[in-house]
This record gives structure tokens, C-alpha cells and sequence, in this order.
């Protein structure tokens, strides 16, 4: 499960230097795509595999899942990260996420995300007062 939040910087060759805690679990290879809210969502390839297989069960009929499947695997990039827990982050997907040099990664249980330093301290500042108010949707019956 991936926890906490960090506060990496990319270097000049778009690459990020995955947080310590999360290496050993990403070490096998990561996919990394187009997440909601304009952050990138960086998938362990066996959770990638998992939501591939969910979105492969949903017939082709269905608009919404063609739609969504076409861009979280048309925008997915793959590999395995360097000795030193580096990743690339292709151009496209910086530009999605308006990845500037500072950078905040998430754990999101079975994701992480990155996110754009100031994009994410506008989405928590916007996000935080409705917090306590969505628990009781997401979580029925509460905590």
C-alpha cells in the first residue's frame, strides 16, 4: 500500500526520482498514465494488469469504457526503473499534468500520484473543506 506525501523534484531529463518508501514495490517495472484531476497515476505493472483486465471485461458497446480505455492506454508508458529509483516521464504526459521542476508524489493506496507542486496545494485548498463532508458517501457508516 502506498502512503504519505513527497516532494521530489524532476531533473532536466524529465525524470523523477521515485520516494525510497515506494521503490521496492514499483522495482519490477510501473506504468505511468494520465490520472483525474490532472495528475499522472504511477501503477506497479501488476495493478496496471488488474484494471487492464477490468476494462477488457466491459463490452465493447459501452461508450464510456471505450472511452476511457482509449486514453489510460493510448497516454501509458512503461518501464522499469533505474538503480537509483529513477523514472522518465515522457513530454506528453508532463504537459497533461503541468510538471514543472517541483513535484508533490502521493500514495494513494494502490497507486501513487504526481502531481504538479502548485496544482496540488489549489486542489487541497479547494478539496479540504469538503473532506469531512464526502466521508460518509465514501464510507458508509462512517470511520
Amino acid at each position: 500500500m502506498f502512503l504519505g506525501t513527497h516532494t521530489p523534484r524532476l531533473d532536466e531529463k524529465g525524470r523523477l526520482i521515485l520516494p525510497a518508501k515506494f521503490r521496492d514495490e514499483l522495482a519490477g517495472g510501473v506504468v505511468i498514465t494520465k490520472g483525474q484531476d490532472r495528475c499522472l497515476y504511477v501503477f506497479p505493472t501488476p495493478e496496471f494488469q488488474r484494471i487492464a483486465d477490468q476494462l477488457r471485461a466491459q463490452p465493447m458497446t459501452n461508450k464510456a469504457a471505450r472511452a476511457y480505455s482509449r486514453v489510460f492506454f493510448a497516454s501509458a508508458h512503461d518501464e522499469v526503473p533505474d538503480k537509483q529509483g529513477r523514472v522518465t516521464i515522457p513530454a506528453h504526459l508532463r504537459s497533461y499534468a503541468a510538471l514543472d521542476r517541483d513535484l508533490v508524489v502521493i500514495g494513494a493506496s494502490t497507486r501513487v500520484e504526481v502531481w504538479d507542486r502548485a496544482a496540488w496545494e489549489t486542489y487541497l485548498a479547494e478539496s479540504e473543506d469538503d473532506f469531512a463532508d464526502i466521508e460518509e458517501g465514501v464510507l458508509p457508516g462512517g470511520l
